[in-house]
């Protein structure tokens, strides 16, 4: 088994006022390897913004001036985490739900390490340069 220490004992991470976390299954189920860009900046987004039962209030026009969609790439994101069962949207709240006993079939996309790696920093680097 692998030995591990803190690297820096005076950051360990804490939940002060927010809440918000991705359950180790995210990565280990295959979810992560399962969304595009687009969905996956979307789904951070949302675990981010929302409360300890998944809830936020964010609208479409807030959503895509911060993560810098267009609203048709917002409108695909978000229809494709609903489609994959990992958000509901009621047209004015946002729910971010348990995550389902597996990937949606098909949905899954086999990738590396340093694909799914690559694939974060892609999602991220078109939210900082889209405009």
């Amino acid at each position: 088994m692998i030995s591990k220490k803190l690297l820096n004992p005076h950051r360990v991470r804490r939940i002060d006022g927010g809440f918000s976390f991705i359950p180790h299954r995210f990565l280990a189920d295959g979810f992560l390897a399962s969304l595009n860009p687009r969905e996956l900046l979307l789904y951070l987004f949302l675990v981010l913004a929302s409360d300890r039962q998944g809830l936020s209030f964010y609208s479409y026009d807030s959503i895509c001036s911060l993560l810098q969609l267009s609203l048709d790439q917002y409108i695909e994101a978000r229809d494709g985490l609903i489609d994959k069962d990992l958000i509901a949207f009621d047209g004015t709240i946002f729910q971010v739900l348990e995550l389902p006993l597996k990937p949606k079939e098909g949905a899954i996309v086999k990738q590396d390490p340093a694909g799914v790696a690559q694939q974060i920093r892609r999602s991220l680097n078109e939210a900082r340069h889209a405009g």
